[in-house]
């Protein structure tokens, strides 16, 4: 070995640990040398001298400690040549140097070592085997260890029933945990933290009955546990429940308990009470606010989610990128640009790291306000992005109708060797969903898993599905739809039945609405959409029977609304709309553009109206649709010229976007709509989206 060069005190007290019974203590810490690569001194010769004294032990621990795991191993064979009987403290070692490293094979070693002894391991060595096998993943050699324990403590069953539990094997645990004679916190936290991390809650409260049932004392991580439950299933019911058992065990003071509460509230619709419980927090890091932060704009109310915001600066609480980047999603989810700008303002003047994750938030908020010139500058900038920046401009992208350069950014992120996820291929494939790349999107489609060992998700398959929906390709879907390893989710299925809607095919919108009805029943809109397709066939009565099944099953049509910004005060519209206080100058408006856009050529889509009318009535029906409400109020309130960005709930239907088409032309305005689906950019008489959407 070439020689180290140490610092002279440092060298001296090597030296005098050597002479001393030969310990040496680095605890394995790497020394530099002169080229400041880190290298470990390596003892060989003093190893060589305690093992020609007979000090195994010692020549043991001085190789565990420079992690040379399998010259320490080999050290039993010297130890056997010499007629020296191995101690329990040696293979304790070796199996703890086998443990932190993970290291399966010389732990195997170890124990084969230990049983052609014939040593007779007591139960402290028989729970460190256990240990070792469960967390290299060999649980059927640590149940054998397990079955074969002549005594066993609380420690041996709970080291390997969490053993099956991080496996996913939870029956095997249930079993193992209900023949344990006596249970432990630890016992019921592990199982109850099992069942909610393999997402079965209602195993998970049921054993938190069994715990009240057993008059067992709760711990915090047994009740952190049945709180999440809660969460997942959204039962407030159950949650509150269990903040009285809390309150009446006393736990109620605990941080992580008062964490699991605020967030089980929130999950559960009940934003008030997670903030009246943040309120009465005493301590109250920049870890609460941010999660508090979140939870609003989880829940929509991005407004009180900057309002928290700007709280927790008054407090002198600094943010951090995750601080960022929830306010941040709380603009993105409002479409709130100028509130996301004043954030940016901010990161601005504390001079925030432009390398950090929080950069991809503000990508992605600008992309989803449609801004997407401003995304793609951002996304210059950065040196070196990550996967979720890439992520969120080529979904920015394909959101504003730019499929080509989302596809271009895709073939970046493969040159650049970032591995994508599923998540920048579900960005990838709407890319060409949005605008009709059939050919592109099947073969990104097929390459996930032939080119990328990527399995593919409900996401992908409705994707894909829509994709040749859109182009009515419906065999070829219906194949897909067939040949799929999981079930469809209703993403598919209503993607396909509005494929259906717009090529007319009712036999396949028949059955896919039939599969949204098993799924979702209360969800007005298939009923809508299927009795669109059975209006434009002219098949009343059969529109009819839609209604009344509507009817009977309590499914309520969510109403279009469309809202606009205007001078930071939202201005909200519904159809036929006449609460606004220039109400008069909007309609005049409208009927005006009307006549225009009927001069330059526009024929109003009358298939979109459901009703069995007159078509004078159906084209009246159609003109006073929320969004064309919203667009002629942003016309009359902003300067000639000024570009008018219109936020819908639901999708913009094909007779409004033929219109504002139009009406961009006429009065020479950029028009934004962003409805439930994407953005559609208007200009010059033309759509981003080229008519397919």
């Amino acid at each position: 070995m070439n020689p180290i060069r140490l610092q002279g005190s440092r060298l001296r007290v090597l030296k005098r640990a050597a002479s001393t019974l030969g310990k040496v203590h680095t605890a394995g810490a790497p020394f530099q040398a002169r080229d400041r690569t880190p290298i470990f001194f390596r003892h060989d010769g003093l190893v060589n001298r305690l093992c020609n004294e007979n000090r195994f032990k010692e020549a043991i621990e001085v190789l565990c400690r420079e992690r040379r795991l399998r010259e320490a191993v080999s050290i039993l064979d010297r130890l056997d040549a010499s007629g020296v009987r191995p101690t329990a403290a040696i293979y304790s070692t070796l199996l703890q140097a086998s443990l932190n490293q993970r290291a399966l094979k010389e732990g195997r070693a170890v124990h084969e070592h230990m049983v052609s002894s014939g040593f007779q391991a007591g139960l402290f060595l028989c729970n460190r085997m256990i240990d070792l096998y469960s967390k290299c993943e060999s649980l059927d050699e640590a149940r054998q260890v397990f079955e074969r324990m002549p005594e066993r403590d609380a420690c041996s069953w709970n080291t390997m029933i969490s053993g099956y539990v991080k496996a996913g094997r939870l029956n095997d645990a249930r079993r193992l945990f209900d023949e344990m004679p006596e249970k432990d916190h630890f016992s019921w936290s592990t199982m109850m933290s099992g069942y909610v991390r393999h997402e079965q809650p209602l195993e998970a409260l049921t054993m938190y009955g069994r715990i009240q049932d057993e008059e067992a004392k709760s711990s915090k991580f047994v009740v952190s546990s049945a709180l999440t439950a809660c969460a997942m299933l959204q039962s407030l019911k159950h949650g509150k429940e269990i903040h009285g058992h809390i309150v009446r065990s006393g736990l109620d003071s605990d941080a992580v308990v008062w964490s699991a509460l605020s967030d089980m509230y929130a999950k559960c619709g009940s934003i008030n009470e997670a903030r009246y419980l943040f309120d009465r927090t005493s301590e109250r890091d920049v870890v609460s606010w941010t999660t508090m932060i979140g939870r609003y704009a989880q829940g929509g109310r991005g407004e009180e989610a900057l309002k928290l915001f700007r709280a927790m600066l008054g407090c002198g609480v600094a943010p951090n990128d995750f601080t960022f980047a929830s306010v941040l999603s709380a603009c993105a989810g409002q479409v709130a640009e100028e509130l996301g700008r004043q954030v940016h303002g901010h990161m601005t003047r504390i001079g925030f790291d432009p390398c950090t994750f929080a950069v991809s938030a503000l990508v992605d908020m600008y992309a989803k306000c449609g801004n997407i010139e401003r995304a793609r500058a951002l996304f210059s900038r950065i040196e070196d992005p990550d996967l979720i920046s890439w992520t969120a401009t080529i979904c920015g992208c394909a959101q504003n109708g730019l499929a080509e350069e989302a596809l271009h950014y895709f073939e970046r992120l493969m040159a650049s060797g970032t591995k994508p996820d599923h998540v920048v291929f579900v960005g990838a494939l709407s890319a060409c969903t949005h605008a009709g790349l059939v050919d592109e999107g099947l073969e990104l489609f097929h390459s996930m898993t032939k080119t990328h060992g990527i399995g593919k998700t409900a996401d992908h398959y409705a994707c894909i599905v829509d994709l040749l929906g859109r182009v009515g390709r419906f065999k070829e879907a219906e194949e897909i739809i067939n040949s799929m390893t999981i079930k469809p989710d209703k993403f598919l299925w209503s993607s396909l039945l509005g494929a259906c809607r717009i090529h007319g095919n009712l036999e396949l919108g028949k059955r896919a609405a039939e599969a949204l009805f098993e799924i979702e029943p209360e969800n007005a809109a298939t009923y809508v959409t299927l009795a669109n397709i059975y209006a434009a066939a002219g098949m009343w009565n059969e529109v009819l029977e839609i209604r009344k099944m509507m009817d009977s099953r309590g499914a309520v049509k969510k109403p279009g609304s469309s809202w606009i910004e205007v001078k930071r005060r939202v201005h909200v519209f519904l159809v036929g709309d006449r609460s606004h206080p220039r109400t008069e100058e909007i309609y005049r408006e409208l009927d005006e553009l009307s006549t225009r856009m009927k001069e330059e050529g526009y024929v109003p889509d009358t298939n979109f109206v459901l009703h069995d009318v007159e078509e004078e009535q159906k084209e009246q029906n159609l003109s006073y649709h929320s969004e064309k409400l919203a667009v002629a109020f942003g016309i009359i309130a902003t300067p000639p010229g000024a570009s008018i960005k219109v936020i819908k709930n639901l999708r913009i239907c094909g007779d409004c976007h033929t219109a504002i088409k139009f009406i961009s032309k006429i009065t020479e305005r950029q028009i934004v709509v962003r409805d439930s689906s994407r953005f559609h950019q208007f200009k010059n008489g033309q759509c981003s989206c080229r008519d397919f959407w």
